[in-house]
């Protein structure tokens, strides 16, 4: 999809705040014992943190990681875009989900050294999937709606 470094910025910047913030929404509303109004807002809060970390991680490493290891498993030349685009939005939850747990883990749910390897696993876990279909069937349709739209002249030539 991006072209240029900047449109992979964009794109970046785009991404990271609809995945994060859904996924915080996620676990604030288990935190809270359910969905309601209120987790909306709870979730703004954490998001500038966690957006900040999860910006930094894809943008200087695991979308370089994501890219390579896709580019090695999959002709680019023989495989149609779509399952391109599946490969890399899969390998990127894979890597993120479990380092961006761990992140809010330590932030938001240390409750001592001698549980964090288990709590970090159980949010790992519990993430996963939400994560996974969020992704895959709706940010990021969604996020490259929105990028197409914005760089509409750009993609075209």
């Amino acid at each position: 999809m991006p072209k240029t470094k900047f449109q992979d910025f964009i794109f970046t910047i785009i991404m990271v705040i609809v995945m994060v913030y859904a996924m915080i929404c996620y676990n604030v509303a288990i935190g809270m014992g359910g969905m309601n109004n209120q987790v909306f807002l709870a979730a703004l809060g954490e998001l500038p943190i966690m957006g900040a970390i999860a910006f930094v991680l894809e943008l200087f490493l695991i979308g370089r990681i994501t890219k390579a290891i896709t580019f090695k498993i999959i002709d680019s030349k023989s495989t149609q875009p779509i399952f391109i685009t599946l490969v890399i939005s899969a390998l990127t939850v894979c890597f993120m989900c479990p380092i961006m747990s761990f992140f809010a883990t330590v932030l938001f749910n240390f409750s001592g050294m001698e549980n964090l390897v288990s709590t970090w696993l159980q949010i790992s876990v519990r993430n996963f999937p939400m994560a996974l279909c969020w992704q895959i069937f709706y940010a990021g349709p969604f996020v490259r709606l929105i990028f197409r739209q914005l760089f509409k002249k750009q993609l075209s030539s």
